[in-house]
């Protein structure tokens, strides 16, 4: 089952945050509809804390969750190898979880 949610990426605009190619571009999550599926359960983006943006600075939808702001999560372990971070040492995707935490 999926779950329509708001696209984090736009704040649920339906237009590019970042006005990369011009102001009346569409968002490349969500096609300009605001709105995005994610499989349930849902749970928040840890890599990129619900925003969809990659932490990393560059202005592109984030890896983990490709922009929606949330994973399709079945498991409330905390990851041993990032402690729930998500992130590697340098800033990365975790590796043993793919930035799940």
């Amino acid at each position: 089952m999926t779950k329509i949610i708001k696209c984090a990426f736009c704040s649920g605009t339906g237009m590019d945050p970042f006005d990369l190619l011009s102001p009346i571009s569409h968002c490349l999550v969500c096609n300009n509809t605001g709105q995005v599926e994610v499989e349930e359960p849902v749970k928040k983006c840890v890599f990129c804390s619900g925003t969809g943006k990659n932490p990393l600075g560059a202005r592109v939808p984030c890896i983990v969750c490709g922009g929606k702001g949330y994973n399709h999560s079945e498991s409330n372990k905390k990851c041993s190898q990032c402690k729930g971070t998500g992130k590697s040492t340098d800033g990365l995707p975790c590796t043993r979880c793919g930035g799940m935490g």
